[in-house]
């Protein structure tokens, strides 16, 4: 026992099992983009689910005459009875979580419930662990209002880690569809145009577009179900522009419904979608190279210069170190 302390308190091995965590994770996001197939795959079976209930919610409202929405999804399980027993979703109520959770990818009662259940015990969890490091295995010889402080910034992570996966996730999900968008755009105009309704032209290039973006490809298979089920298609496209929250998406979205509502031709709207969504895309590619310079200046000074002067000083450093052991 005095030797798993003694590891755990010794800085370079924390710093070496740092190191070693990081170079796992590598190796894991480059093994995982080798199996995008499957993961297209799994991606799929998650809507197929949906549109299953998109119609049985369809055949209930034609049942019974209501509004559709009427059936009551159930998430049983520890995290659901700690959330309702604590009350969770007021005490930490946050009227844009669940439109986020969509926007992430994360449908249905249960990632709300698991993101409520981790926003309430992260911070005790890493509050215990950093007050069991600093106050038992190794203080660091540091006052005790620095422990307890490091103690409350512990917490304080904890309670924000959750938001920040949930906006990482968010963000990476929308690169991924608005760089597979406008080619996406494209094939639907070809599929319009070749006579194919929209729900088919949607439907087969969510088929088609799953090589380039998993996400584009389940939202739009998921947007070909909600246009067969839903009483408005409008809602449809709506609830496309919510769960991407994106200006080129929002556009297209409202472009679609004015068509529909118009009668105005879809294929002259699809084709100045495509082009003002490739504007967008060429754009942000442009933005981002315009900020590399300064995004370099740091890591150049930190790391690139103290390397260039160490090769061009040292020859000469030995050189000087030489003439003055001879001329000694």
């Amino acid at each position: 026992m005095s030797g798993v302390i003694a590891f755990f308190t010794d800085i370079q091995n924390l710093l070496s099992l740092g190191v070693g965590v990081l170079v796992f994770a590598t190796v894991v996001t480059l093994l995982g983009s080798l199996g995008g197939g499957a993961k297209l795959e799994n991606r799929m079976q998650a809507v197929a689910v949906r549109r299953d209930e998109l119609k049985r919610r369809s055949r209930q409202a034609i049942a019974s005459q209501n509004a559709p929405g009427t059936l009551r999804h159930t998430d049983d399980g520890f995290k659901k009875t700690v959330v309702e027993k604590l009350n969770l979703t007021k005490m930490l109520e946050d009227p844009k979580v669940a439109e986020q959770m969509a926007q992430a990818g994360f449908r249905g009662p249960k990632p709300l419930t698991t993101f409520y259940f981790f926003r309430f015990s992260m911070p005790f969890v890493l509050m215990a662990i950093a007050a069991l490091y600093v106050f038992v295995l190794n203080d660091f010889g540091l006052p005790v209002t620095i422990r307890i402080g490091i103690v409350i910034f512990a917490a304080a992570i904890g309670f924000y880690a959750p938001n920040i996966y949930l906006q990482n996730r968010i963000s990476k999900r929308r690169v991924s569809i608005m760089q597979a968008f406008p080619d996406a755009l494209d094939l639907l105009l070809i599929c319009v145009e070749a006579g194919m309704s929209i729900e088919a032209a949607i439907t087969k290039v969510s088929q088609e577009i799953g090589s380039s973006s998993i996400d584009l490809a389940e939202e739009l298979t998921l947007l070909s179900a909600e246009l067969s089920y839903l009483p408005d298609r409008r809602m449809a496209y709506e609830g496309l522009a919510k769960r991407t929250n994106h200006p080129g998406v929002k556009s297209v979205a409202t472009a679609m419904t004015q068509a529909e509502t118009y009668g105005t031709p879809l294929s002259t709207a699809l084709r100045v979608m495509a082009k003002e969504n490739r504007d967008l895309r060429l754009s942000a590619a442009e933005k981002k190279a315009a900020a590399l310079p300064a995004k370099l200046t740091v890591p150049m000074i930190l790391f690139f210069l103290p390397v260039l002067f160490i090769v061009i000083l040292t020859p000469a450093i030995i050189s000087i170190q030489d003439t003055m052991a001879k001329g000694g």
